[in-house]
């Protein structure tokens, strides 16, 4: 019984958004007010909260669980999505996005490989970048302004947003989840290179699937193509990532593995694309781009890049210097729950720096990109909104022992198949909230308790790679959130204004279910043969 009143917040959340078809920011809010009403009476009454907040009030705990909340929320969460939306709009401000796109278009005559360049490659480096649909809707309107399809163009894209979807916007959703599951509140750097080693190894598969279904969704006839090219990228991507998550963090293998998949997928064009004419679907006049102007139109995303590898442990003295300096830390009244924030140190001001240096490159003023940023701000007030309430509700849920009960619960039900159904958790999370992100904010903890439930409290070996095994169940989290993004109803409407395909929702849903299915299963099924058999 106090498993199905703990749960009520969440479907509570899924009834709104889904059923009544309320706004993202709306829900959020109503949800959290339920949830203060639940932690103060209902919580008390069953017994549930925790032994350690036995002797504290639970009006105390609970407005602390909020501010603890809404603090976590703005740093760094919300800062980094308000500089990682900020540096996209300066490309869009500046016209040099257009530039980017051009090269990408110009670089191969095979329409399978433009494909994939533009959904898994440019889609790759902007969810790395700056997330949050920027990696359907620009991939798509260049495919529909291309000659593809509308339809095709949505689906393909959404298809393709789903392995980088975890390490987006500069591994945010990775690092909230390490943060959600740490003990302290506070995920240490080896916990955070750990976890993003995990969700590499859980998506080992899909990085040669999904490129394979994108070449073939593309061109059916030409099958052994694409059965090489889609090993040939596959592990160029996994490669570069699982280094980049094993030695430097979740920041980076979203961004340097999608560049890395395009010079693959370049040196695989030069070695074996020999038709000079390029399908009549696609057409486009060639454009010639110096040096310069190249330079020029990545310098937005090269500095940002260049400023987070110098800031990671690739640098240690530069990352022990800034880790060590304008750190704010202290312990929350009643909680005793722990908040950290580097000010140096942060993601957020990385993309910052690197997107006000690269706006003065691409010709615009200080004014104007401090303008841009207000206006960046202001129109992301709602996404704002949305976020402070969830992590208020994940807080005062953890805090006060719901996401312990629910997590008991679920063990309850499934036993020793709980792992199995790991994902699927994390993937209604994305579904419900739109984002990899609150997905891992509402039920990364609970993952983390199922695990203690189920005594997974232990060191491992995991096809070969040795870590916690709650952090693996953990990570199982936030790979399965990657599937929920292809049904969300957020991704598909972005990816129905970007194709101008108004009331057609239901039938892109239609298409991405099967892949969606499939990916929740494979990701299921790695994740218990991780703990089971390997």
């Amino acid at each position: 019984m106090s498993a199905l009143v703990s749960v009520i917040p969440i479907v509570l959340l899924i009834v709104l958004m889904m059923g009544f078809k309320v706004s993202g920011y709306k829900s959020a809010v109503i949800t959290l007010v339920v949830t203060i009403l639940l932690a103060l009476f209902a919580a008390p009454a069953m017994g549930i909260v925790p032994e350690k907040y036995a002797e504290s009030s639970i009006y105390g705990i609970t407005i602390w669980s909020v501010i603890e909340g809404f603090l976590k929320a703005c740093f760094p969460i919300i800062l980094i999505i308000i500089c990682a939306i900020f540096s996209y709009n300066i490309l869009c401000e500046t016209k040099e996005i257009e530039t980017i796109k051009t090269q990408f278009i110009q670089m191969t005559s095979d329409k399978g490989l433009l494909v994939l360049l533009l959904t898994w490659g440019l889609g790759g480096v902007l969810e790395g970048m700056a997330g949050f649909g920027t990696a359907v809707a620009i991939p798509a309107a260049i495919l529909i302004g291309l000659g593809f399809k509308p339809m095709f163009s949505a689906v393909i894209c959404l298809i393709a947003n789903t392995v980088a979807v975890g390490f987006g916007a500069v591994g945010l959703p990775a690092t909230t989840l390490a943060n959600q599951v740490a003990a302290e509140g506070v995920a240490s750097p080896e916990m955070l290179c750990e976890v993003a080693t995990f969700i590499i190894v859980q998506l080992a598969l899909m990085f040669y699937i999904t490129p394979f279904v994108i070449l073939m969704m593309t061109d059916r006839t030409k099958i052994m193509k694409n059965v090489t090219l889609a090993l040939f990228v596959g592990t160029f991507s996994i490669i570069v990532q699982f280094c980049c998550a094993h030695f430097i963090g979740p920041e980076t293998p979203a961004i340097l593995g999608s560049v890395a998949a395009i010079i693959a997928m370049l040196i695989y064009n030069k070695l074996f694309i020999h038709d000079e004419n390029p399908s009549d679907e696609v057409k486009v006049e060639k454009q010639k781009f110096g040096l310069s102007k190249t330079l020029k139109a990545w310098s937005v995303y090269g500095l940002i890049i260049f400023f987070i590898l110098i800031s990671s442990k690739i640098v240690p003295s530069i990352n022990a210097l800034l880790n060590s300096n304008l750190v704010t830390q202290f312990n929350l009244p009643v909680t005793g729950n722990a908040f950290k924030f580097g000010w140096l140190s942060n993601a957020g001001l990385m993309i910052f720096l690197g997107a006000v240096i690269g706006g003065l490159i691409q010709g615009m003023s200080f004014g104007k990109l401090m303008k841009l940023l207000a206006k960046t701000t202001i129109n992301l007030q709602k996404t704002v909104v949305t976020i402070c309430c969830l992590v208020a509700m994940a807080m005062l849920m953890n805090n006060t022992g719901m996401t312990n009960d629910i997590a008991k619960g679920l063990v309850a039900l499934t036993g020793t198949f709980f792992p199995f159904f790991a994902p699927l958790i994390g993937s209604i999370g994305t579904f419900v909230t739109g984002s990899a992100t609150n997905a891992n904010i509402l039920f990364g903890k609970l993952q983390a308790t199922a695990a203690s439930d189920l005594g997974l409290v232990h060191q491992s070996t995991f096809f070969g790679v040795p870590g916690n095994e709650t952090n693996w169940l953990a990570a199982a989290n936030c790979a399965g959130s990657e599937g929920g993004k292809l049904l969300s109803p957020q991704s598909i409407a972005i990816a129905t204004a970007a194709c101008n395909m108004e009331g057609q929702d239901g039938d892109i849903m239609r298409k991405t279910m099967p892949f969606a299915i499939f990916w929740i299963l494979m990701n299921g099924l790695m994740v218990f043969l991780g703990l089971h058999v390997f």
